[in-house]
């Protein structure tokens, strides 16, 4: 069984973050200011290098100005549906 951050889903949110961040106009140097963490981090998490737990999301999308639900529509539309 592959690590989960080999994973098609996990390149996934990897990609989505780095689409938000560059559809917001910000820098990896700006984003990373915004979270007080090196650009490095940034650039690590986003080519899927090191892992982020959800509350790691909530806060880069909080600094992207990205509400929760439409992430989650972006990332998998499914997690939405209702029954």
């Amino acid at each position: 069984m592959p690590k989960s951050s080999e994973t098609p889903e996990y390149q996934r949110l990897c990609d989505l973050l780095s689409q938000l961040r560059k559809e917001a106009g910000v820098t990896q140097a700006q984003l990373a200011k915004r979270l007080g963490v090196p650009q490095s981090h940034v650039s690590k998490y986003e080519h899927g290098i090191r892992r982020l737990d959800m509350i790691e999301v909530r806060q880069v999308i909080d600094a992207l100005d990205v509400k929760p639900g439409a992430f989650l529509a972006r990332l998998d539309p499914s997690w939405l549906e209702t029954e």
